[in-house]
């Protein structure tokens, strides 16, 4: 699936099946990070999975097992209220690093 359009926004460019329950699943993540901290504004880590989801499904090279691979990619937030984005990312693709109880 080309989820590009749905991540920017594009006319008609929906997510469905799969690519759906993984974006809800980060949003839900996200929220409940939110939350349970009593801090931030889950708005920004919710609007942005669709994007996370394109560039940690598709687009970015890493590898969870080689946390310090000098050629990996980097996700780079500015927005502090997106922290909790970048933990359900690395969360979910498998770093063992970040636990739920992070």
């Amino acid at each position: 699936h080309n989820m590009a359009g749905a991540a920017s926004g594009g006319a008609g460019a929906k997510a469905d099946g799969i690519d759906l329950k993984c974006i809800n699943t980060v949003r839900l993540l996200s929220a409940d990070m939110v939350q349970k901290a009593n801090s931030g504004h889950p708005g920004a880590p919710m609007g942005c999975a669709p994007m996370a989801h394109v560039l940690w499904g598709s687009q970015m090279n890493y590898d969870p097992s080689q946390p310090k691979w000098i050629n990996r990619d980097r996700f780079v937030l500015s927005n502090g209220h997106s922290c909790a984005l970048l933990y359900s990312m690395l969360h979910v693709t498998g770093y063992s690093d970040m636990t739920m109880d992070d």
